[in-house]
């Protein structure tokens, strides 16, 4: 994949994350990063720029990321410097995930780690 089209995908996935309720993706200057945060709390972590190595790194339940992995080998790996149980990073330089299945995934880990929030955040959220 070029890296026009790649830094054009890294784009649609941080504009998706910013229309999830409540949440901010933003670059993280310490972690050199795109930090999508939910109420203070990861949900998400992308390359910013288009590379060979640019992923996108998000939270899903350990049997899905395991057959994630499965089916997309090479693709989808452990995720890269978080619990490899509960997150998966995602090759952006690979089509074999499409923008929607990876927007789906992105609004997963959103939702993952809003099931964790307090009451009190939650409320904040749906207020």
């Amino acid at each position: 994949m070029e890296n026009s089209v790649m830094q054009k995908r890294i784009e649609t996935f941080k504009a998706f994350g910013e229309t999830l309720k409540c949440a901010k993706v933003y670059f993280r200057e310490d972690w050199e990063v795109l930090y999508f945060d939910l109420q203070g709390k990861m949900f998400g972590m992308m390359s910013d720029q288009a590379s060979e190595d640019a992923i996108i790194t998000l939270k899903n339940l350990p049997e899905k990321n395991e057959e994630l992995r499965e089916i997309y080998a090479g693709t989808v790996i452990p995720g890269y410097y978080t619990n490899k149980n509960h997150w998966n990073s995602i090759k952006l330089a690979s089509e074999e995930l499409s923008d929607e299945a990876i927007k789906q995934l992105i609004e997963t880990s959103y939702q993952l780690v809003y099931q964790k929030l307090t009451k009190k955040l939650k409320a904040a959220i749906e207020e």
